[in-house]
């Protein structure tokens, strides 16, 4: 992250935080490895803020173009039953946002993901998962592409 100063101790200064679909100065857009979750998506800004009031309305408005490019692209890629957007970050100085693609099947449905799993699903799971995962490569090439065109227009 040019230009960013890295924390010691800092656990998204020290780590990507998962599998970069694309970064600039600003931000990074990851598929952190959530197994029962491929596709799940994560909108990081690089320097250390703890929450969206830190920021400026300018670089607020550039990671909300991010997270909402990133919804979009899970939606058209792997057409969930529902997408999640949530921004969770109790333990790190960085906003992020989670953009998590939902099925009436998935483990936690309809509670969220950090939730108790609902009972008898495991198999439906692993089939979603694996259904899923196989179009994960077909989603990160469609949301770089799309985060660099967003990018270029602005």
């Amino acid at each position: 992250m040019a230009g960013v100063p890295r924390l010691p101790g800092c656990a998204l200064c020290e780590a990507d935080g998962g599998d970069v679909v694309w970064r600039d100065d600003a931000l990074r857009v990851i598929l952190p490895d959530e197994p029962d979750y491929p596709g799940f998506v994560r909108v990081v800004w690089n320097a250390h803020a703890a929450e969206m009031t830190d920021l400026s309305s300018r670089e607020r408005e550039r990671l909300m173009a991010a997270v909402w490019t990133a919804e979009r692209v899970v939606r058209e890629r792997l057409n969930p039953d529902k997408v999640n957007v949530a921004s969770l970050g109790n333990l790190v100085a960085h906003v992020h946002w989670h953009v998590i693609p939902r099925w009436r099947d998935d483990r936690h449905f309809p509670a969220p993901i950090w939730g108790a799993p609902a009972q008898g699903r495991d198999d439906s799971t692993a089939r979603r998962r694996d259904a899923v995962r196989s179009r994960v490569p077909g989603l990160r090439e469609a949301l770089a592409r799309a985060l660099q065109e967003a990018e270029s227009a602005a």
